[in-house]
């Protein structure tokens, strides 16, 4: 049975219409968990530092994607529920277009400056080139990437999630069939510059199925074509999705920060253990961004048509359900952190203990995590964007600052993994009072 952004969402409904943007967050994160294996294990323990290293400026520059994606499917969905579905496609159109060219300027810029933020952050040698090899090849690829980042909520708006997925399933077999091939068979020399390579091909897939999906006459509510420009259009875009793209910048950010504070604390091992940690939270993390992904354009259309019942149900039943997620992903975490640390390190006792240690602390942020990323997306799907942004930076940005360079004052390198709880703990608490402040003015 077709389920469609009109209808009533009970819980039953909620999950099978949210489980194909989670799977898909999830499949994505697994995928990079496999590049992350690969490079590990194949290519060594200084390219995949160098990996760890440079991913944070990687993300930095693709966050646009995330920006017009959920920021324009908020304002698309928002104006489906008000019964313009002309105008509609029309900002979807635009959204596409803008997301693409400044793909195209961002990956010329991110190549431009590459080896010298790389350099900024504690890259020399070996692992400095390492960076430039992997950053420049990923970067090539950037304008596919934003436009694959930007149909992940798309697709949901659309009221086609699954098709999300089979296009993320599709890049994501690209991806590990190529790393199974060029990092494994390549010469040791060309192994990194291969992991690149596979990644990149699968972002082009990711990116280009989906156009001609939507250039094509299909069954959706949303096809590309001809648009207009506004301004206004694009303005509200990127404040409704300007908590994405804080929250990705911040986190990329603080995630430089953090391997500033693990080279002073641990050295190559510290940053090489943080970075065991970021693939496997990916996985977990995912499955509260990808609800949050999957539920937002309900949200948005139900606000556009001002059914203020089915708001209060949505936001009621949502925590819920993250409640019930964050208690099975931590259990899930703590028992998993010895078999994840063998997989990744376990060619080094002196780093799988470090990473088991740290992971074990590490894994109870993912109880409260969720809260704060749906509260987020909540007011994004609401189209406040100030609102959510404030949210996200306050969590992705503040709270962690803060949290990583006092706590290891005080606890040394443990208190680098606590400064994650902490920092997640704080989220929850400001997230909740938003929420309270909020429930007049939107009616949940």
């Amino acid at each position: 049975m077709k389920i469609q952004l009109s209808d009533h969402f009970t819980y039953g409904r909620l999950i099978r219409f949210t489980i194909p943007s989670i799977a898909m967050m999830i499949f994505i994160s697994i995928y990079g968990v496999v590049d992350g294996f690969f490079v590990s294990n194949f290519a060594g323990k200084t390219p995949f530092s160098a990996v760890n290293l440079i991913m944070p400026f990687l993300m930095i520059v693709a966050t646009v994607g995330f920006m017009f994606g959920t920021g324009g499917t908020a304002l698309v969905a928002k104006t489906l529920g008000e019964g313009e579905r002309e105008k509609a496609n029309q900002y979807f159109s635009l959204f596409v277009y803008v997301t693409f060219a400044l793909g195209v300027v961002f990956s010329l810029l991110g190549i431009l400056f590459l080896r010298p933020v790389a350099s900024l952050l504690g890259a020399e040698g070996e692992l400095l080139e390492n960076c430039v090899v992997y950053g420049r090849i990923i970067l090539a690829a950037l304008p596919f990437h934003v436009l694959q980042l930007l149909f992940q909520s798309f697709f949901i708006a659309a009221e086609k999630p699954h098709l999300g997925l089979v296009v993320t399933i599709s890049a994501g077999l690209a991806n590990m069939l190529l790393d199974a091939v060029l990092v494994i068979f390549l010469p040791q020399e060309y192994k990194l510059a291969g992991a690149a390579i596979a990644t990149a091909i699968s972002q082009f897939v990711g990116g280009v199925i989906p156009l001609f999906y939507f250039f094509r006459k299909n069954s959706s509510i949303l096809r590309l074509g001809k648009t207009f420009f506004a301004g206004k259009a694009i303005v509200k875009a990127c404040t409704n999705g300007s908590s994405e793209f804080m929250s990705n910048v911040s986190m990329s950010v603080v995630g430089m920060l953090y391997n500033i504070q693990l080279f002073k604390y641990a050295g190559e091992d510290g940053v090489a253990a943080y970075g065991v940690m970021m693939y496997v939270s990916m996985i977990f993390a995912a499955a509260f961004i990808g609800y949050s992904i999957g539920v937002a354009p309900v949200i948005s259309f139900h606000h556009g048509a001002k059914n203020e019942e089915e708001l209060k149900g949505l936001l009621r039943r949502s925590m819920r359900m993250i409640g019930a997620f964050g208690v099975g992903m931590v259990i899930a975490a703590e028992c998993s952190a010895l078999p994840l640390a063998k997989i990744f390190v376990g060619y080094d006792a002196g780093l799988m203990e470090l990473t088991i240690s740290g992971f074990k602390i590490f894994a109870l942020s993912f109880f409260f995590m969720g809260f704060a990323i749906f509260s987020s997306g909540f007011f994004t799907a609401l189209n406040d964007g100030l609102t959510s942004a404030l949210i996200s930076f306050l969590r992705t940005l503040v709270f962690q600052v803060a949290a990583v360079m006092l706590l290891p004052l005080l606890w040394g390198i443990h208190g680098v993994w606590i400064s994650i709880v902490v920092a997640e703990i704080m989220a929850v608490v400001i997230s909740v009072i938003f929420l309270l402040i909020k429930r007049k003015k939107y009616h949940y």
